[in-house]
C-alpha cells in the first residue's frame, strides 16, 4: 500500500523552528519528485517547496525562501522540511506529495499520492 506520512508538526513561538519528516512506505521515494505543501483555513493549498528525485534542484515560495529548507535522504526514504524563524502566517495544515517524476513543481497537480498532513501552529 502506498502510503505517506508526515510528522514533527506542532505548536511553536514565533522565530521558532521545526522539522518536518515526510516518510514513504510500500514504494521507494528514490525515482520521485518530492513537494511540500500547506493550507490554512480559508485558504488554498499554496506550494511552499519540492525537491528533485535527485535532490540536485529545489523550488521555494517566495513567502518562504530564507526560511525553509528542503532535503532528502533516500536510505531513511524520507524527505525533511526544516521551518525556520516561523511566523504566525506559517500557521497551516503541511502536507507533502509526491509523483514517479525526475523535476518537481510547486503545483499541486504535479503530484498524485498525498500524505494526510501535520498541523503547525505559530503562536505566542
Amino acid at each position: 500500500q502506498v502510503q505517506l506520512v508526515e510528522s514533527g508538526g506542532g505548536l511553536v513561538q514565533p522565530g521558532g523552528s521545526l522539522r518536518l519528516s515526510c516518510t514513504a512506505s510500500g514504494f521507494t521515494l528514490d525515482d520521485n519528485a518530492v513537494g511540500w505543501f500547506r493550507q490554512a483555513p480559508g485558504k488554498e493549498r499554496e506550494g511552499v517547496s519540492c525537491i528533485s528525485s535527485s535532490g540536485t534542484s529545489t523550488d521555494y515560495a517566495d513567502s518562504v525562501k530564507g526560511r525553509f529548507t528542503i532535503s532528502r535522504d533516500n536510505a531513511k526514504n524520507t524527505v525533511y522540511l526544516q521551518i525556520n524563524s516561523l511566523k504566525p502566517e506559517d500557521t497551516a495544515v503541511y502536507y507533502c506529495a509526491t509523483n514517479r517524476y525526475l523535476f518537481c513543481r510547486l503545483w499541486p497537480e504535479w503530484y498524485a499520492y498525498w500524505g494526510q498532513g501535520t498541523q503547525v501552529t505559530v503562536s505566542s
